[in-house]
C-alpha cells in the first residue's frame, strides 16, 4: 500500500513538474482578453490598421490550438486580409469555463462573444475537424455574422460508436480528475508521436510538427480533460446539431481526403453536401485528416474565394494544378 502511494505521489509530482515546463516552453503567442468570465486566447495578423478589411477567423479542431491552423495559413493571405486564430475554450491558453456536457454551440457562442469583443462584426469561418462543427454552430446561431464556412475534413453529424475509452474515462466525474492528474500526462507524451502519425496518414507528419504548434500543452491536467469532455459527449450532440444543418444558407466549401481514417468522409462531408444549401464538397485523393498541410495552397484559394470582398492574396496562394473531384 505505501508503494503504491509513493507511485501516486510520484506521477502527481511529475504531472505538476511537465505541465509548468510545458506552459514555461508555450506561452501565450497572442493576447488573453476576458469573454462571459472566460479568458480567451487570441492572435490575429494581417490587415493591420486597415478598418473594414475582410476577416477570417481559424477554428482548431479536437487535441490541438490555434497554432495548428496558423502553422498550415500564415503568410497565405494577402496583408488585406485579417486572420484571427483563437483557442477554443479549454484548449491552448483558453479557459474553458462550460459545462462538462458543453456542446459545440455552446463554444460557438463564446467564439463569437470573443469575436465582438475583438470588434469584428461579420467573417469567414474556417473550421477543421471538431472545429467544423463548431463554424457550423456559429452560422446556425448568428447566420448574420457568419458570411461563409470552409469545412475542412469536417466531424459534423452523429455516427455508430463511441470514441476512446480513454477520453471517456477522463471525462467521468473525479475518477477523470484524478486520471488527468496521476496517469494521462506521462502515457500521452510516450504514446503522442504513434498518435501524430495516425491523424496526419497517409500525409507526412510536418517536421518539428508536435514542436512548432506546442502539442504539448494538451497533455496538461486541464486541457486534456477539456478535450476528453468535448469528445464524449460530441456524438451526442450532433445528433441535435444536424438536424438544423439546412437552416444554413451561407455559401461553404467542404474539403475532404479520401484517405482520411479518423473522420469518415461519407458520414461527414458527404452528409454535409446533402445538408448545406449553398455547398460544394472537394475530395483530394490520397490525402487524410490533415489537408490544410498537405494541400495548403489549394485551400487558401478556396477560403479567398468565399470572402465576400475579395482581397488579392500573396504569391503562393493559387491553387497547385492537383486533381480534386468536385461534387
Amino acid at each position: 500500500m505505501q508503494f503504491l502511494l509513493l507511485i501516486l505521489v510520484f506521477l502527481a509530482l511529475y504531472t505538476e513538474f511537465r505541465r509548468r515546463q510545458y506552459e514555461r516552453v508555450n506561452p501565450p503567442a497572442g493576447r488573453l482578453i476576458e469573454v462571459d468570465g472566460a479568458r480567451v486566447h487570441v492572435l490575429e495578423e494581417g490587415a493591420e490598421g486597415l478598418s473594414g478589411a475582410p476577416v477570417v477567423l481559424f477554428v482548431h479542431g479536437a487535441s490541438g490550438n490555434l497554432q495548428d491552423l496558423r502553422l498550415a495559413f500564415r503568410g497565405r493571405f494577402s496583408q488585406h486580409i485579417r486572420c484571427v486564430y483563437m483557442d477554443r475554450p479549454g484548449l491552448g491558453h483558453s479557459e474553458r469555463r462550460l459545462h462538462r456536457r458543453a456542446s459545440p454551440r455552446d463554444q460557438a457562442r463564446r467564439m463569437l462573444a470573443a469575436m465582438t469583443e475583438l470588434g469584428h462584426a461579420s467573417f469567414t469561418v474556417v473550421g477543421h475537424s471538431f472545429g467544423a462543427a463548431v463554424a457550423a454552430a456559429m452560422a446556425l446561431e448568428a447566420p448574420g455574422r457568419v458570411t461563409g464556412l470552409a469545412l475542412l475534413a469536417p466531424a459534423t453529424h452523429p455516427w455508430n460508436g463511441k470514441v476512446a475509452w480513454y477520453y471517456r474515462l477522463a471525462a467521468a466525474p473525479v475518477i477523470g480528475w484524478l486520471f488527468c492528474r496521476l496517469i494521462a500526462l506521462p502515457v500521452a507524451e510516450r504514446v503522442a508521436p504513434a498518435s501524430m502519425r495516425h491523424v496526419f496518414a497517409p500525409d507526412p507528419v510536418p517536421q518539428d510538427y508536435d514542436r512548432k504548434i506546442g502539442l504539448a500543452l494538451l497533455f496538461r491536467p486541464e486541457s486534456f480533460r477539456s478535450n476528453s469532455c468535448d469528445l464524449a459527449a460530441f456524438n451526442g450532440h450532433l445528433a441535435e446539431q444536424a438536424a438544423q444543418y439546412p437552416q444554413i444558407t451561407q455559401p461553404a466549401v467542404i474539403v475532404t481526403g479520401d484517405q482520411d481514417s479518423v473522420v469518415w468522409p461519407s458520414i461527414h462531408s458527404r452528409g454535409l453536401k446533402r445538408d448545406l444549401r449553398a455547398a460544394r464538397l472537394i475530395e483530394l485523393p490520397g490525402a487524410g485528416h490533415m489537408p490544410q498541410h498537405a494541400h495548403a495552397p489549394e485551400i487558401a484559394a478556396l477560403i479567398l474565394d468565399l470572402i465576400p470582398a475579395k482581397a488579392s492574396a500573396e504569391p503562393g496562394t493559387e491553387s497547385r494544378n492537383v486533381n480534386v473531384s468536385m461534387s
